[in-house]
């Protein structure tokens, strides 16, 4: 990664005991870890074949390019699947539209935030255009995907070498190389990733590392071999300790580079949790059994279907009609000797009228289920503000435990590593986003239509306040509710006037009470005789 080149050994604290953080005790560790996650990857198969062929298979490697929708009958649950991937990018992390912002904190003044917010508004603008010359939008995009099918998801983010467009570069990490270890805060902090690389992708990685003899007369003679690496990020106190162990089987396991990061650089995020589960439930997961279904009817539908055309057929065997060699398309003619019945059709001994009805159903409740039938496009070419607004209100109410949940487990962790990233490579003037000096401001078209039920109820309460005449609009401060609008539609808080403190009203101080003016005495002239 670029953001965390390891120092040279001599300068770099250990990672502990030898005995407790050795290249062969977080490999140990690693194995302890996939060897509990080992029981989901037979349900989260089941989920790939099922609605996301192309997702990268637990069961082998897989080859790129090769075809995986051979089980695959009904298009539904796929097409579901894409569907609410793409309403969460455009929901939560709208590409080239501004979806977060920064705003002063309680802990300031009226006057210091008139001051901060023009620049921590430059600071989101800087931090959000680093974001849209990235390739964020693709990798979120496929980390969503495998958000909606297994429930869990993992995205890493690093920092870009000098020169590129954005400082930040991403890439959305297959859950069949991600290990993950839940924290005592509930939170997927801890992750393990196993990938394999050629010699020449190591060197060119870790330039510094020390490989041993076997393996680089390995990779000398077979430059296509590929050794596995294990790359983990573990808590360690308010930080993450960063390692890779490389684990060739050629010689003892041995670390390529360690460092530390102040936030970590995957991303970890869950749809839904079960008690007492680390990984996370996803909606394709809760459908499975309908998606199955219909796919079991749909080649049933085929194979009957098939059968309609073809027919089965029976014939005498009279040594004229040779069945092997009967073809049935239009135009042949099949000779048969005289008197001989010939091909005669197989009675068929049911029918399958009744597989549309449950076909439809079956699609029905899929739909449901991945909430295409909510959170799908608008098929009315246009639609009133209340009809805008009550798609809003339901969009919210079906994910809002969800983006409560994404809300946490990516979008602040995602946002905080940006701004460290860009404010120590001065891109960004030294801000904390600490929820006291300076918040975060989620403006997501899913958080806005959330703050929706309390704008329509303070806007009611407004009108309602006029009707009762001017003793009741005299109740309402105009321009704390105007704040209040402002900071509710996610308005730019340079736009907002802070409110000033109460002027103190004088006190009249009473006149002091006037002074007689004092005499000063006649001094005696000692030089003058009197008499």
């Amino acid at each position: 990664m670029t953001d965390h080149a390891a120092p040279p050994p001599s300068n770099f604290p250990p990672l502990g005991d030898a005995d407790s953080s050795g290249p062969q005790s977080l490999l140990d560790r690693y194995r302890a870890a996939r060897e509990r996650r080992s029981v989901w990857e037979t349900h989260w198969q089941d989920c790939y074949d099922h609605a996301l062929p192309n997702g990268q298979p637990f069961r082998g490697g897989g080859t790129p390019g090769e075809k995986r929708v051979d089980r695959l009958f009904d298009g539904t649950a796929p097409d579901a699947v894409e569907q609410l991937a793409a309403s969460l990018l455009s929901e939560l992390t709208p590409p080239w539209s501004r979806w977060f912002g920064f705003q002063p904190g309680p802990a300031l003044t009226g006057a210091e935030r008139d001051r901060v917010a023009p620049m921590l508004d430059r600071a989101a603008g800087i931090v959000q255009a680093h974001f849209d010359r990235s390739n964020f939008a693709v990798e979120v995009h496929q980390a969503f995907l495998d958000l909606v099918t297994v429930g869990t998801a993992s995205l890493l983010m690093e920092e870009a070498a000098p020169g590129a467009p954005s400082s930040l570069r991403f890439t959305a990490v297959p859950l069949a190389e991600a290990v993950l270890e839940e924290g005592p805060d509930g939170r997927l902090d801890a992750t393990f990733r196993r990938s394999e690389a050629t010699l020449a992708q190591i060197l060119h990685r870790f330039p510094a590392a020390e490989l041993p003899e076997e393996l680089r007369k390995r990779g000398a003679d077979e430059p296509e071999s590929r050794f596995p690496l294990v790359e983990s990020v573990l808590p360690d106190g308010l930080a993450y300790r960063w390692g890779v162990v490389l684990d060739s089987g050629l010689a003892d396991p041995s670390w390529l580079a360690q460092g530390r990061f102040a936030q970590s650089p995957f991303v970890n995020f869950r749809w839904l949790k079960a008690p007492g589960e680390t990984y996370g439930r996803s909606p394709v997961m809760k459908s499975l059994p309908d998606i199955k279904t219909a796919n079991k009817v749909v080649e049933l539908v085929l194979k009957n279907a098939s059968i309609a055309v073809t027919g089965i057929w029976q014939a005498d065997d009279d040594g004229v009609l040779n069945p092997a060699t009967i073809r049935l398309v239009p135009g042949t003619i099949i000779p048969k000797a005289v008197g001989s019945a010939g091909l005669t059709p197989l009675a068929n001994p049911g029918r399958f009228d009744v597989s549309q009805l449950v076909l439809d159903d079956l699609r029905s409740r899929i739909r449901h289920a991945l909430l295409v039938d909510r959170l799908g496009p608008v098929e009315q070419a246009r639609m009133t503000a209340t009809e805008v607004m009550e798609r809003s209100s339901e969009m919210a109410r079906l994910l809002g435990a969800t983006y409560g949940r994404l809300q946490a487990e990516m979008l602040t962790p995602l946002l905080l590593r940006a701004v460290a990233i860009l404010r120590r490579r001065g891109e960004i003037p030294d801000i904390a986003v600490d929820g006291r000096l300076v918040e975060l401001q989620h403006r997501s078209p899913l958080a806005q239509a959330q703050a929706q039920r309390d704008v329509q109820a303070t806007l009611r309460w407004l009108d309602t306040t006029r009707q009762l005449g001017p003793e009741a609009a005299a109740t309402v401060d105009a321009a704390a509710t105007a704040r209040w609008l402002g900071e509710a539609f996610g308005v730019p808080a340079k736009l907002i006037r802070a409110e000033e403190p109460p002027v103190p009203t004088p006190v009249p101080v009473p006149a002091p009470p006037p002074v007689a003016p004092a005499v000063a005495p006649v001094p005696v002239d000692a030089g003058v005789s009197h008499g």
